[in-house]
């Protein structure tokens, strides 16, 4: 069930309705029906994957409680293998498959590789990192096991972050099904704009953009660097609209029933760095690995060169985990790479803005900075995006050899809006409102002002309404889109 279908639109209202009219004691067993329902919309058989993963965690938990270390660790020790091998089974065993056989194939070895005809279930990235995150949490002793087994399967499935997050922390989330939760109109207010929000972005923004980037990284060959560049740019936008609209209506939904859920993105693309990206970028997973596999590792406690080590095996499995692709493992170290060149040219950018007599906290310094992190960024989505290795460098050498042309940039661009003249300046639009929103999201004097204004909040309810209607992609042959975030 997408987001951005009638069915949602239905489901979601009555939904609230039963949850709300119901005593409170049962309103998790409500929002659990609700949430496997919502998951057998997609395929009803993946669904008991969800149950064994909820049933493997709860038990490894439970039992772990008043354990010794040993145990505990073997007990840790099986929920993890049972649940990466899940995992590893759906998304990854071709992968590696494939691997073993390029690398006897290039041994002079015949070798025909047995694959798996398997669908990924959707979002099983995502709910496997939160029941495993749980885990850890008891065998640490950060949070205590959960008792009762239908208020911890409700964490684990809870419908409005369970196919693309935010991945959630036990410690926020699992408090929250036990407290008194009575209708409260202003949770209905609160939940409506940034479901709004979502679906703009989603329907207006991320699904245009789609079309456009799409046509050109289908067929890479067939376009000039200037168009290349211009559909990488675009889809830096098109990710981030789609995934961030996701969380928007997660958070949205969450709301109007009461829960709230941790923030997914800050602003990233206002970053001047790229370690300041991935703290605004997809926050709930950056944050799960610092916890769950940076600082194990030995995190920043470590010799330099082993700090950079733990880094980059971060970003590898960072990843690894959005695709069993090398393009996207070469897309996470490449994300590392920056971040520890960053971190190495500190003390020499220091030194050069003392020189040039540069203060620290100057707007112009920080928009250079945000500008070039942009262009980082964009050069790590063409391995994001492209089908593979070898078509992301291809696609980076034209935009680069393009851009050095002599009056070849110009005079495609020329020619582009002459050709897309009104879808350019629809996407430079969208765009420009998308940042401002951003901008003035960190402004808590506008935020106020917002809140306070009916004439404010509900003109600008109306505004995005007419732009769904009009500019959003529905109707009666209307296929949604998935969300990008779905295939992880």
């Amino acid at each position: 069930m997408n987001f951005n279908s009638l069915q949602f639109l239905i489901f979601l209202p009555v939904v609230l309705v039963l949850y709300y009219s119901c005593r409170h004691s049962w309103r998790n067993i409500v929002l659990l029906a609700a949430s496997y329902y919502f998951y057998i919309c997609w395929n009803p058989l993946y669904s008991l994957l969800l149950l064994s993963s909820t049933l493997i965690t709860y038990l490894s938990a439970f039992l772990m409680e008043k354990r010794t270390r040993r145990t505990k660790t073997v007990l840790l020790s099986i929920s993890l293998a049972l649940n990466l091998s899940i995992l590893f089974c759906f998304k990854y065993y071709n992968f590696i498959a494939d691997l073993i056989y390029t690398a006897l194939h290039a041994a002079g070895l015949a070798a025909a590789p047995s694959t798996l005809n398997l669908l990924l279930p959707v979002g099983i990235s995502f709910y496997i990192f939160q029941a495993l995150g749980y885990t850890m949490d008891v065998y640490r002793g950060d949070t205590k096991a959960e008792r009762d087994f239908f208020v911890y399967a409700l964490f684990v499935s809870f419908f409005p972050q369970l196919v693309a997050g935010p991945i959630e922390r036990s410690a926020n989330l699992l408090p929250q099904f036990k407290k008194s939760r009575p209708f409260d109109f202003e949770n209905i207010k609160a939940g409506f704009a940034p479901l709004l929000w979502g679906f703009f972005k989603k329907m207006v923004l991320a699904d245009q953009l789609a079309a456009f980037v799409n046509n050109i990284y289908e067929a890479p060959a067939a376009f000039s660097g200037t168009e290349l560049g211009l559909a990488t740019v675009v889809f830096a936008f098109q990710i981030y609209c789609d995934f961030s609209a996701y969380s928007d209506i997660a958070r949205g939904s969450a709301k109007m029933l009461g829960f709230s859920l941790m923030q997914n993105f800050n602003r990233p693309y206002f970053a001047v760095s790229i370690k300041d990206f991935w703290h605004r970028w997809h926050i709930s997973l950056s944050s799960w690995f610092r916890d769950y596999l940076y600082k194990p590792l030995g995190g920043s406690r470590c010799k330099r060169w082993r700090v950079y080590v733990n880094v980059l095996v971060v970003f590898a499995v960072s990843g690894l985990w959005h695709g069993a692709a090398l393009s996207f493992v070469f897309w996470g170290c490449l994300n590392g790479l920056y971040q520890i060149i960053g971190e190495l040219m500190q003390p020499f950018r220091k030194r050069f803005y003392v020189l040039l007599r540069v203060p620290a906290h100057s707007k112009l310094l920080a928009l250079l900075r945000c500008v070039a992190t942009f262009i980082l960024v964009c050069s790590t989505w063409v391995f994001f995006r492209a089908s593979s290795i070898g078509e992301a460098f291809y696609i980076l050498q034209t935009i680069v050899g393009n851009l050095f042309a002599d009056g070849l940039f110009w005079s495609t661009v020329a020619d582009l809006e002459r050709a897309h003249i009104l879808s350019l300046i629809q996407i430079a639009l969208c765009l420009v409102l998308l940042l401002l929103v951003d901008y003035l999201s960190q402004k808590q004097a506008m935020q106020k002002r917002f809140e306070d204004s009916i004439w404010l909040r509900y003109g600008s309810y109306f505004a995005l309404l007419v732009m769904i209607l009009l500019f959003g992609a529905y109707g009666p042959n209307f296929s949604p889109l998935d969300f990008v975030y779905f295939q992880f």
